[in-house]
């Protein structure tokens, strides 16, 4: 066996592998559970006492040998590997790799915020985690309204309450903290509610709300906004229409609709054959909600409006499935590059 171990050592000096497999070979040859040096190992047993401990040494030497010799061989083949990935051919022809198309919530919300820019208003954010207060308090949401129920909304602590916002409208409330009138800003964002997920529905969407307060602010100034606005966003052809609409925050208040630009207002699936899709809710700002803010009601005046950018880039693209855009299908996304 020593003659055997000898002449193996003399191998393990010489092991030669070019390729990733032939290494694999020499493996599996010398140390595979049926290798030769596994057999050597289970001869040991006969080897007579007086020679087991030299006999031994020389096994495990001739194991670690083995080992270091194609450790070594991995090594060389790696590094040749990466040597030959290095080396570029600069006349082959470029790999053209495909760009990203930005996502439709974004060229919308920018056109959003570009169309209000234009007439003044300047672009305001606030934290997407909220106290009762901003969030519900100062917006005149009274103890029992529904909104303030788990089932509606994402609590994160109780007593005092911290939530996800519901709307962007606490940010509106920030606003007038921090600021004295005029005031003329958007609050563009992400809300959270609790709500089953579907193709008209979502736990998170977005957000743009609206907030302009001055002296001798009237209904007819927030009308005047939402018709150039609803103009500019879809085309110059779209009416618009508002309908009586409750909400704590705002007195009077109403929802907008638009004209149907799918149909051009003759009806369809879309509008249900009335001509019209509900596109925001607005209103003059309650005064308790400008007293809460510090801001005298008897000598100041404003308006709100508040608009899912889901449903303005449904309506835009013709779009028919709010969950398309939470699932970054590059298919869907790529019919965007060029707009």
């Amino acid at each position: 066996m020593k003659e055997k171990i000898e002449s193996l050592l003399t191998q393990a000096q010489e092991l030669k592998a070019e390729t990733a497999a032939e290494l694999e070979a020499l493996k599996v040859k010398y140390l595979g559970r049926k290798g030769i040096v596994q057999e050597l190992f289970q001869d040991f047993k006969n080897v007579p006492p007086e020679e087991k401990r030299e006999t031994g040494q020389k096994l495990n030497e001739l194991k670690e040998s083995i080992q270091n010799s194609l450790n070594a061989l991995k090594e060389r083949l790696e590094s040749k590997t990466t040597q030959s990935n290095a080396t570029n051919d600069l006349t082959l022809p470029v790999d053209f790799s495909d760009f990203g198309a930005r996502h439709p919530l974004s060229i919308v919300r920018n056109q959003i915020c570009a169309i209000f820019g234009n007439i003044g208003y300047t672009i305001a954010e606030g934290p997407e985690i909220e106290d009762d207060w901003h969030n519900f308090t100062a917006l005149n949401f009274p103890l029992e309204h529904p909104a303030r129920d788990m089932q509606d909304t994402f609590f994160i602590e109780k007593d005092p309450d911290i939530a996800l916002r519901t709307h962007t409208s606490s940010v509106q409330i920030r606003m007038m903290e921090r600021n004295k009138p005029p005031i003329r800003s958007i609050f563009p964002g992400r809300v959270y509610r609790n709500e089953a997920i579907s193709a008209r529905a979502h736990c998170l969407f977005h957000q743009v709300e609206g907030l302009y307060i001055d002296h001798n602010v009237s209904f007819a100034d927030l009308k005047q906004t939402l018709y150039y606005f609803a103009k500019e966003m879809f085309s110059s052809d779209t009416k618009i229409r508002l309908r009586p609409s409750y909400f704590p925050f705002t007195e009077p208040s109403a929802e907008m609709d638009i004209s149907c630009n799918i149909c051009g207002g003759k009806g369809c699936n879309i509008c249900k054959g009335s001509g019209w899709v509900e596109i925001l809710g607005c209103g003059m700002v309650d005064p308790n909600v400008l007293e809460n803010c510090g801001i005298d009601s008897a000598k100041y005046t404003g308006f709100a409006f508040g608009m899912g950018i889901e449903r303005v880039t449904m309506l835009k693209y013709q779009i028919n499935d709010l969950r398309l855009f939470f699932e970054n299908d590059v298919r869907f996304l790529k019919q965007f590059e060029a707009v």
